[in-house]
């Protein structure tokens, strides 16, 4: 495999290196020259909200739940988790899940050209446990229910349609998606210690009204071939999609999903893995796997949602462990890349850059009450690399 860098979904560049290879080989990941510094450097000291960020950038809350949202009357959702960002003329726009059940659904801030906040609104209302989702090339926001025989529902961020529900994905305990233009497949992760990776093909791309939900198919390895197979009933009633296909590959706990250059990224929170989906060439192999960091001294645990830059770079948020995002390079280094201090009880999520990729949106779903009343959304900025 060759290395692919990130433009917004397009690839843009390769070299000889895969992103992930090490660890794919069975050694350990690439340390950083100065240990717990990744390609920015190390921590520094937490910041005014409890924020250490590498020298040069800085963190600021644009909304936290139950509060009005910048200049508006709008209070912040409960519970914020996945998320991503949306052009909006020369502004832009931050999408927002809320993990609660009953009520759920989502929300959207808007920010202008200097960052400012100018407004917040609901897109999605009356859902379950609204996780992760995934952002599509027609730039609307597929909000995911993990529940069981949970649906994903199509809102707009910029507020002006209503949200549909799209069975066609499948009802499963689902977590992310990430669409893939080139294939023209919609991939969908399962939060089930014995869920599957999943794609979606619409009948017409652009409508995810109908289409054919398949699985991926692949022996029991940490890497090989695989192949796709329809899923019979994507209703998962009688039956759970999970278990309709004899041979389908089964995941410890499917979360975030990211799609970029021939590549899908997704987690597995059960076994704190990356795994790296080459769609190029049919093949599947682990990026990350704490249980091959010596010395038990990994630098990622709690994997959960991910997002990546245009560098090439992946940031992938805990849920618990040191509170970290942490990067994970092309060259395959692995390191913090900002912690949160003082929120032990809570979960990083979220991340998605603004679409300059010059500022990166996250929340704390909990914050430092270790209540979903609590959550917190940042917004850092600083000299990323793009």
């Amino acid at each position: 495999m060759e290395r692919r860098t990130f433009l917004r979904g397009a690839v843009i560049g390769s070299s000889a290196a895969a992103f992930g290879g090490t660890l794919t080989h069975g050694a350990a990941y690439a340390a950083p020259a100065q240990p717990g510094a990744g390609p920015y450097g190390a921590l520094g000291a937490a910041d005014a909200n409890g924020i250490q960020l590498p020298t040069g950038f800085s963190s600021r809350v644009i909304a936290r739940s139950g509060q009005n949202v910048g200049p508006t009357s709008y209070k912040w959702h409960s519970a914020p988790d996945g998320g991503a960002c949306f052009t909006d003329g020369t502004g832009w726009i931050y999408v927002s899940n809320s993990e609660i059940n009953p009520s759920g659904g989502a929300s959207a801030v808007k920010l202008n050209s200097s960052g400012a906040v100018t407004g917040a609104y609901r897109i999605l209302s009356g859902t379950r446990q609204n996780c992760a989702g995934g952002k599509t090339p027609w730039n609307t926001w597929l909000s995911c229910e993990e529940v069981s025989l949970g649906y994903v529902y199509e809102t707009d961020p910029y507020g002006v349609n209503a949200a549909v529900q799209r069975p066609a994905l499948g009802r499963f305990k689902h977590e992310a998606a990430a669409a893939d233009p080139v294939r023209q497949a919609i991939y969908l992760t399962e939060d089930e210690t014995n869920g599957c990776f999943y794609r979606f093909l619409p009948t017409a791309w652009g409508n995810l009204s109908s289409g054919t939900l398949q699985v991926l198919v692949a022996g029991t390895a940490t890497s090989g071939s695989f192949t796709w197979a329809n899923v019979p009933d994507p209703d998962g009633s009688p039956t759970t999609t999970r278990t309709q296909v004899s041979g389908a590959k089964h995941f410890n706990g499917g979360e975030g999903c990211h799609y970029a250059g021939d590549m899908v990224w997704f987690t597995t929170k059960g076994d704190n893995r990356v795994w790296q989906v080459d769609l190029a060439s049919g093949t599947y192999e682990l990026a990350y796997d704490d249980s091959l960091v010596p010395g038990g001294a990994a630098p990622l645990t709690g994997v959960d949602n991910v997002t990546g830059s245009s560098y090439g770079d992946l940031y992938v948020a805990e849920d618990g462990g040191n509170m970290e995002i942490c990067v994970i390079t092309p060259d395959d280094v692995v390191a913090p890349f900002l912690r949160i201090t003082g929120q032990s009880s809570s979960e990083i999520t979220g991340p998605a850059f603004s679409p300059d990729g010059t500022r990166l949106y996250f929340s704390s779903q909990r914050g430092t009450t270790g209540s979903s009343s609590g959550g917190i959304t940042y917004e850092v900025t600083g000299p990323f690399r793009v």
